[in-house]
């Protein structure tokens, strides 16, 4: 992980904050700097004056999309662990870590939908955050699932293996409203995040297990 960067403060945090809940709920284009300016609680000039106008503002929420994730999943050695048991260990370590953040954090909530439209504009927000941080952490986690399978480094199936791991995860946020209804849940709190957490470190135990090569 790269050094982590301050976190914004005082007016820059407010429009940052703004732009993340409106952009992910409305759109880029469709919100107005009037509105970011109004769910921030500030004037209009002060998103020129902290980014250079609703573009530079888009590329903050990008990075602190960045912040929040390597702030809340911390940093880990350089160098990758050299026997497969260590090698789960840190798999799983950085699934509960991402589940605590995912399913419990407040400062989660807006980062998802923010980046599936992001995601789904393809642009240089998408870029910059896949090439800072998606990126790098999915090559961890398949570095470490090669030393803990044995499997081919970087092959198509590690890839994919990795990829349904974190999809797994992604589903109780992203179908958060679905898991608690069906779940009969007033809400999905700490207790039900490591449940749900305790449930896919078994299953990537069982995934490792599995692939793992004689």
């Amino acid at each position: 992980m790269p050094d982590q960067p301050k976190a914004p403060e005082g007016t820059a945090a407010d429009l940052i904050g703004a732009a993340l809940k409106l952009f992910g709920r409305k759109g880029y284009a469709a919100t107005s700097t009037r509105e970011l300016a109004g769910e921030a609680r500030t004037n209009v000039a002060s998103i020129a004056y902290h980014f250079g106008g609703k573009e530079g503002l888009r590329k903050a929420c990008g990075a602190e999309v960045i912040r929040r994730i390597g702030a809340a999943l911390g940093g880990h050695a350089a160098a990758l662990p050299d026997t497969p048991g260590a090698a789960r260990d840190e798999m799983e370590a950085t699934l509960r870590r991402m589940c605590d953040f995912l399913l419990t954090s407040p400062v989660a909530a807006p980062l998802v939908p923010f980046m599936l439209r992001e995601i789904g504009e393809g642009g240089a927000i998408f870029e910059m955050v896949y090439g800072t941080m998606f990126e790098p952490m999915h090559r961890r986690m398949c570095a470490l699932c090669t030393i803990a399978t044995g499997q081919e480094a970087e092959s198509e199936r590690v890839r994919l293996l990795v990829f349904s791991v974190i999809g797994q995860l992604l589903y109780f946020r992203i179908g958060q409203p679905v898991v608690t209804r069906r779940m009969g849940w007033q809400s999905l709190g700490t207790d039900e995040a490591k449940r749900i957490a305790d449930i896919l470190v078994a299953n990537l135990q069982s995934l490792i297990e599995r692939e793992r090569l004689s």
